[in-house]
């Protein structure tokens, strides 16, 4: 099965995503190879520009992440709770200590 975004076939997944966003994944996430001062300041006014003008954009990145954590590693959900010591040992600790 092809994916076709926006009219075109992206070759990797990281295109797919560059595709999707309308954006370069190295304005958000920084070259892999280093950049200078000046570079990187523009990258950063760029990605804020951008932000400026599609607010609801970290929106639908942040749930397109989410679904595709879902989809593919829903144990990073999984939620273990943390115990916590029981309430009423701790308030009788407490009354005995108001009685002294």
């Amino acid at each position: 099965m092809r994916s076709i975004v926006a009219g075109h076939v992206p070759v990797c997944t990281s295109e797919f995503i560059e595709l999707a966003l309308g954006t370069p994944l190295d304005l958000w996430l920084g070259p892999e190879d280093g950049e200078s001062p000046e570079e990187a300041a523009a990258r950063r006014d760029a990605a804020r520009d951008i932000l400026t003008e599609e607010p609801d954009l970290l929106d639908r990145v942040s749930r397109a992440a989410v679904e595709a954590i879902e989809a593919f590693a829903p144990e990073l959900f999984a939620l273990t709770p943390l115990h916590r010591p029981r309430l009423a040992a701790r308030r009788a600790r407490m009354g005995r200590r108001a009685a002294a």
